[in-house]
C-alpha cells in the first residue's frame, strides 16, 4: 500500500521548511518585516535546486511542495508540447498577470516560450489522485473516485486565454462567437497498470481527435449522439485516447485535441511551459471570468466528466 505524499513534504522538504522558518523567525526578532508563504517558497525553491532535489531550477520545487515528490515530478513529465494552429497568436498565460490580448499574444512562428509582452507560457495544474492510499484524501477534498475512477491518477492541465473567438473572420457571425476569458485544457489518466491516456477540452466536451464524425457531437454537447458514436466505435470512450505528448490547439476558439494532424508554424515544448498548482488559487482567488473557471467545472471533482461545464 503506497502512502500519499500530497499535502505533505518529503523529509528533505520538511528540513527545508524548518530552515526557512528559523530564518523568518530570526528576521522577525530583528524587527524586519517579511512576507509569509511567498518568501518561504522562494527560499525553499532555491535550496531545493541547490540540493539537486529537482531536475532543474524550474517548477519542480513548487510542484513537489504541493503534490509530493512522485506526483510533482509526474506533473512535470506529462505536460504535453503545445502545437498552435497556423495563423494564431494567443498563448496560455497566468490570469493574475494578463487578461488582455495585448499581453497574451506571441509570435506567429517558431518555438514560443513567452508572449511579446515577455510573459511566460503558463498552464495551471489540478490533480485528482484516486489510487489506494490517496483516494481518501482526494474524496475528502470533494473528488469522485468511485467506480472506474478507482486506482487512477488524473493530471489536469488548464490553460487560460484572454478571450475566445470561435467564428473569427466570419462576417456578421464573428461577434457571436466571441467572449472574454477562455479556459481550455488537456487531461492525462494514468491507470494502475501504467497505461497512460489523454483527452483535450473541445468546446462543450472532451476529444482525443478532431473531425466531423468523431468530434462534433461532443463539441456541441449532444450527449446521446456522442454515446451512439462511442457504441459503434466512431469515437473513443469519453474522449480518452493513447497519450501522444501533444496538445493541438485550434486558432480562435482554442479547442484542443491530442491526436490530430496540425497545420502549424509554432509550438511550445512541454518542458518550457510554466506550471502552477491551481488548488491554492482556487481556494483564495476572487477573480471572476466570463466562462466557468476550472474549479467550478464538473471535471474538477469528477475526472471522468463528460462535459466542460
Amino acid at each position: 500500500m503506497r502512502q500519499s505524499e500530497r499535502g505533505q513534504g518529503t523529509v528533505e522538504w520538511v528540513g527545508v521548511l524548518c530552515v526557512v522558518s528559523l530564518l523568518r523567525a530570526g528576521l522577525v526578532v530583528a524587527g524586519v518585516r517579511v512576507p509569509g508563504e511567498g518568501l518561504a517558497r522562494a527560499v525553499a525553491s532555491r535550496i531545493l535546486c541547490a540540493a539537486a532535489l529537482a531536475d532543474h531550477c524550474g517548477d519542480e520545487p513548487g510542484l513537489i511542495a504541493e503534490y509530493g515528490d512522485e506526483v510533482g515530478r509526474l506533473v512535470r513529465v506529462h505536460m504535453p508540447t503545445i502545437l498552435f494552429e497556423k495563423g494564431s497568436r494567443a498563448v496560455p498565460v497566468d490570469f493574475r498577470r494578463c487578461r488582455e490580448s495585448s499581453c497574451g499574444d506571441a509570435a506567429e512562428r517558431g518555438i514560443v516560450r513567452r508572449t511579446q509582452a515577455g510573459l511566460p507560457v503558463t498552464t495551471f495544474v489540478h490533480v485528482v489522485d484516486c489510487r489506494p492510499g490517496a483516494a481518501e484524501d482526494s474524496e475528502a477534498a470533494g473528488a469522485d473516485c468511485s467506480g472506474a475512477r478507482a486506482g487512477n491518477l488524473y493530471l489536469q492541465y488548464w490553460l487560460y486565454y484572454a478571450d475566445s473567438a470561435t467564428l473569427r473572420g466570419v462576417p456578421i457571425a464573428g461577434e457571436e462567437g466571441y467572449h472574454r476569458d477562455d479556459w481550455e485544457g488537456v487531461q492525462v489518466r494514468i491507470r494502475p497498470g501504467g497505461r497512460v491516456e489523454a483527452r483535450a477540452t473541445s468546446h462543450n466536451g472532451f476529444n482525443e481527435r478532431p473531425g466531423k464524425v468523431s468530434g462534433w457531437a461532443s463539441d456541441a454537447g449532444v450527449v446521446p449522439v456522442k454515446e451512439a458514436e462511442e457504441a459503434v466505435g466512431l469515437r473513443s470512450s469519453n474522449g480518452w485516447g493513447p497519450e501522444t505528448g501533444l496538445l493541438i490547439v485550434s486558432g480562435g476558439s482554442h479547442a484542443g485535441n491530442v491526436a490530430g494532424v496540425p497545420d502549424l508554424e509554432r509550438l511550445t515544448p512541454g518542458r518550457s511551459v510554466h506550471l502552477v498548482p491551481l488548488e491554492p488559487l482556487a481556494n483564495a482567488t476572487d477573480a471572476r471570468f466570463a466562462v466557468s473557471a476550472p474549479w467550478r467545472k464538473h471535471a474538477w471533482h469528477d475526472p471522468e466528466a463528460v462535459d466542460t461545464h
